[in-house]
């Protein structure tokens, strides 16, 4: 394709240029993939798909298969398992690997756990790829400044077979986030304060790309978070341009680059950002040092407040819409307006999935649960967000602070956050969770979720209730 007018672009425009086989028309192009991750969730009816119509995989070095979802966290083998159908989609992807060729990471490979944990880890995601996955939140690949998007079951079927998507590209918008996190707040604070001030719709349509002095400050860690997050205002792509961190982080990773080109693929790297007068469709500032922790209180990941805040009054919506969207969601979360958030107790604490099941979360989690009780009649799960994050867990002694606490810690998983798999909310349960949605049953039929940071998380284990985080003397 030819290139674009010779203007300043976006890293978006970039990204999704440079990988552009074929315009369709002014708002699609045909776009390549150069990796493709599957799970055992998304990946079945596309094998079916392509076995029905005697087609076969393009190119199966560019996917990667990772079983996540399903499968249950605690020592058990895929035939021992209770939920049959999800044993079935776990043979049925280790079938389609062999048969077809794709690397696969499942139940007894050491490098398992959950795909946006291990891609990341492992050093499949590098600077400058377009990454598709049948998951909504591959966006969080956006941390390293690769083009990462979830796409439906349809699509997973035709990137397996030309390795390439019809893809309608996105229009751009800027979140500049300047100055430094006060006491207790985390990367998961600053993005559930964007999704607040943007509105659980408000990126549809757009890739968002963060930028500012508190973006430089954050972790790899932390980056992804914030990117994985962005799904939840809408965002279809979240990016952040790679710095020397990024290079930091992947040297040396098992599928990075070698030592031999990885000091020419870094120059390359290096060049990923959005140019001097680059133009954006929308821009959003924040002030980090406004953001405190925050929780949700709502069934929606924008519906959150402070964690010293009440409950608002639907009264008080500036619309009918929000009004009602307020009055539905706390008749859900059975909370009455004007409960300060601090009196709401939990009777269910998960810390884990896509969005904070890193060691850097874990750690956190020990400097708040380290010489602490979990309380009475309170249920805690721990589940790291690899095999890998297990280990070095279990290395550094967090995993012993955590059980000592009566904390439960488990293999690597999805787990909790969604309930497809054994670990399931009752009815009823009212659940402090380090996850990415609130929804209406997404951890049970009529349980009832918190969203926070893990910290946030365990401090409400310690306590019974949803508890600030900084009158614990436990912050970082």
């Amino acid at each position: 394709m030819s290139p674009p007018e010779s203007r300043p672009t976006t890293l978006y425009q970039k990204l999704s240029h440079q990988n552009t086989v074929k315009q369709i028309d002014a708002e699609h192009v045909l776009l390549y993939i150069d990796l493709h991750i599957l799970n055992e969730y998304t990946s079945p009816q596309a094998f079916s798909g392509i076995r029905s119509a005697g087609r076969s995989v393009f190119c199966p070095e560019a996917a990667l298969a990772i079983v996540d979802h399903v499968n249950p966290t605690r020592d058990t083998a895929v035939d021992d398992m209770q939920d049959k159908q999800a044993a079935e989609q776990i043979r049925y992807l280790t079938k389609n690997c062999a048969e077809f060729g794709i690397e696969m990471f499942g139940l007894g490979d050491p490098r398992r756990g959950i795909e946006h944990v291990v891609a990341p880890e492992q050093g499949f995601i590098q600077p400058g790829m377009v990454v598709a996955c049948g998951d909504s939140h591959t966006t969080t690949y956006g941390a390293f400044g690769a083009l990462g998007f979830g796409i439906g079951t349809s699509d997973v079927e035709h990137v397996l077979c030309t390795q390439t998507v019809v893809y309608k590209l996105l229009k751009n918008m800027k979140v500049e986030i300047s100055g430094k996190l006060s006491a207790g707040a985390t990367s998961k604070d600053l993005i559930m304060a964007v999704i607040a001030e943007v509105g659980a719709a408000g990126a549809v349509g757009q890739a968002i790309e963060f930028g500012g002095e508190a973006i430089k400050n954050l972790s790899m860690a932390g980056r992804m978070t914030l990117c994985n997050m962005a799904m939840e205002c809408g965002a279809r792509a979240a990016l952040i341009a790679p710095d020397q961190k990024t290079l930091d982080y992947l040297k040396g990773r098992p599928r990075s680059p070698s030592q031999k080109t990885f000091q020419r693929a870094s120059n390359y790297w290096r060049s990923l950002a959005s140019d001097a007068g680059a133009e954006f469709d929308r821009v959003v500032m924040i002030d980090a040092s406004d953001v405190p922790p925050l929780v949700t209180f709502g069934t929606s990941p924008d519906q959150s407040v402070a964690i010293d805040a009440r409950i608002p009054d639907p009264s008080s919506a500036r619309t009918q819409k929000e009004r009602d969207s307020l009055i539905s969601a706390l008749a859900y979360m059975d909370l009455t307006p004007g409960t300060l958030m601090t009196d709401i107790r939990v009777d269910h604490v998960f810390i884990g999935s896509c969005t904070n099941s890193r060691l850097e979360d874990l750690r956190d989690v020990a400097r708040v649960v380290n010489g602490r009780r979990v309380a009475d009649g309170v249920r805690a799960l721990i589940v790291p967000g690899s095999q890998e994050v297990k280990r070095r867990a279990e290395a550094e002694g967090l995993a012993k602070t955590f059980t000592d606490a009566g904390f439960e810690w488990r293999h690597s998983g999805c787990s909790m956050c969604l309930a497809m798999n054994d670990d399931v909310l009752p009815p009823g349960a009212r659940c402090a969770s380090s996850t990415n949605r609130n929804f209406e049953g997404r951890q049970g039929r009529g349980a009832r979720t918190h969203l926070m940071s893990p910290a946030m998380a365990a401090a409400a284990a310690i306590n019974g209730k949803l508890t600030d985080i900084r009158r614990l003397g436990a912050v970082r």
